[in-house]
């Protein structure tokens, strides 16, 4: 399958609980141009200067969410909450190695929890007492060193999620 003619069909963040992609639909909002056959390599060759950390919830974090959840979602499982996880880019000089990234990801444990949590629920909902323990037990970083750009003819877009007046997001390069 020629990936390039068929990634402009999906949204990247988009996919069942089977892992399968689905179609993009009519009428988005995301340029459609970024996805254009021309626009991606066919092989990885370049790389970014970042490295990646995921963040996956574990079996403590789904019994929170079941617990403080008004509405609970019927048969919601771990694989359903560590779907499309949160990936973090770290400089590539802090984060050289997966002892370095964790060191870097654990100096701001608190920062990456509530983050975590407040993707789910208000920080009315959150355990009172949040610990460096309880982030090992809820949560477990998966590094990689190197992340590679399939399409480097598109620029790079930064979207300031702190500035809430400003919704058009920042070319990086």
């Amino acid at each position: 399958m020629d990936i390039g003619r068929f990634a402009i069909f999906l949204k990247p963040s988009s996919r069942t609980r089977d892992n399968a992609w689905v179609p993009w639909p009519h009428g988005a909002t995301m340029d459609a141009r970024l996805f254009l056959p021309n626009s991606m390599t066919d092989h990885p060759r370049f790389t970014l200067n970042r490295s990646m950390v995921m963040l996956l919830p574990e079996q403590p974090f789904l019994d929170w969410i079941k617990a403080v959840d008004p509405e609970p979602v019927p048969g919601l499982s771990l694989e359903d909450v560590r779907d499309d996880a949160s990936v973090f880019l770290l400089p590539s000089e802090v984060a050289d190695s997966p002892e370095t990234a964790m060191r870097w990801v654990e100096k701001r444990w608190q920062a990456f929890f509530e983050f975590m949590l407040g993707e789910w629920f208000d920080d009315s909902m959150w355990p009172e007492n949040m610990s460096l323990a309880m982030f090992r037990e809820w949560f477990t970083p998966r590094f990689h060193s190197m992340v590679w750009d399939m399409a480097p003819e598109s620029p790079i877009m930064h979207e300031d999620w702190d500035d809430e007046d400003d919704d058009m997001p920042s070319m990086l390069h």
